[in-house]
């Protein structure tokens, strides 16, 4: 299935938890969890707009600095998303560092952030030059399981056990659109910046009579446009398909009210990314540590019925089996 997006773990099974979502054609990214982000690069860094953590363990949110540093002196909104507590630990950082330079910097950097509780959300803004107090006042919203909700897609979120809060997530497209090249080429229209546009209006829902225009460019500079009816063009050189849905499971005890609600979330989900930090014979460890096992994951994959699913987070005391922990997953979800 296409999608307008590309979902990777950051890291190895056996290292840092994140999961990097890339928006393809576009510079713009989300991710879950900032662990360890050593392997990304600071273009990949500058593309996030969003941050969803799962909880603030120091494996799933060490990498908060990595991402601050990289985005400092950029004229840049960066949402973050964390449970309750998330106030405290994200100004725990902040306070951390000295920001007496940052008064005068040309560009500003702010981060938008966001403290989920089971019945609401509560938003706190946090700007560069201010040295990163908070500003303003805080904004209160219900909270009823989704975190985000754009034209394209949506980001949903469900609390867990982890001895503390921890959220389970997903990111919901709403539909995909493909552009044939060749009907696009038929007609005799360019690639290029037109088509976001496009797109766009599109994902908006926009009225489909009304007039839409193509615009030819050269060295960034438009040099001919030619008006269409949006409806029109879109029949004649897209095809619309199904959106995609990503799940992202980590840092849960097996437990049957956290089996309820990852079967729930991840319902019919294209892609489960789901931690098994331990093998079954280690199940009493396991519910100790809060944590799944290997054959937790591959059953709960298989009763929430994803078309595909990737286990990781693993115990290093298993750094040797991987293989047999993957083998466990998939026997519970073959079955």
């Amino acid at each position: 299935m296409r999608s307008s997006f590309r979902a990777r773990l950051v890291n190895d099974p056996f290292s840092d938890p994140g999961l990097f979502i890339a928006f393809l054609f576009e510079r713009r990214a989300i991710m879950f969890d900032l662990g360890d982000l050593g392997p990304l690069s600071p273009r990949d860094l500058l593309k996030v707009t969003h941050v969803f953590v799962t909880h603030t363990h120091m494996d799933h949110f060490i990498g908060f600095d990595t991402l601050l540093r990289v985005s400092l002196g950029r004229e840049k909104e960066i949402h973050l998303f964390g449970p309750p507590g998330f106030f405290r630990q994200v100004e725990g950082k902040l306070s951390g560092y000295t920001w007496n330079l940052v008064d005068d910097y040309h560009y500003e950097l702010v981060l938008r952030v966001s403290e989920v509780h089971p019945a609401k959300v509560i938003t706190r803004v946090y700007p560069c030059r201010d040295r990163f107090k908070p500003k303003g006042k805080d904004q209160v919203l219900p909270f009823s399981g989704s975190l985000v909700k754009e034209p394209r897609f949506k980001v949903e979120a469900s609390f867990l056990d982890h001895r503390i809060h921890c959220l389970g997530l997903s990111m919901v497209e709403n539909f995909y659109i493909n552009i044939d090249k060749e009907k696009l080429k038929a007609r005799g229209l360019p690639v290029g910046p037109w088509l976001t546009r496009f797109k766009k209006a599109l994902y908006e829902k926009r009225n489909p009579k009304e007039k839409f225009y193509v615009t030819w460019e050269e060295g960034g500079e438009v040099v001919k446009r030619k008006g269409f009816v949006l409806g029109d063009l879109a029949e004649s050189i897209t095809r619309i398909s199904p959106g995609r849905k990503i799940t992202y499971i980590t840092d849960v005890v097996g437990s049957a009210e956290n089996y309820e609600k990852v079967i729930s979330l991840a319902r019919d989900a294209d892609h489960l990314f789901i931690e098994a930090a331990f093998l079954d014979r280690d199940r009493d460890t396991a519910k100790r540590k809060y944590h799944l096992t290997a054959k937790e994951a591959g059953w709960l994959a298989k009763e929430a019925g994803v078309k595909r699913f990737t286990v990781f987070h693993f115990s290093p005391r298993y750094s040797a089996l991987a293989d047999e922990i993957e083998k466990e997953a998939m026997d519970a979800f073959s079955r």
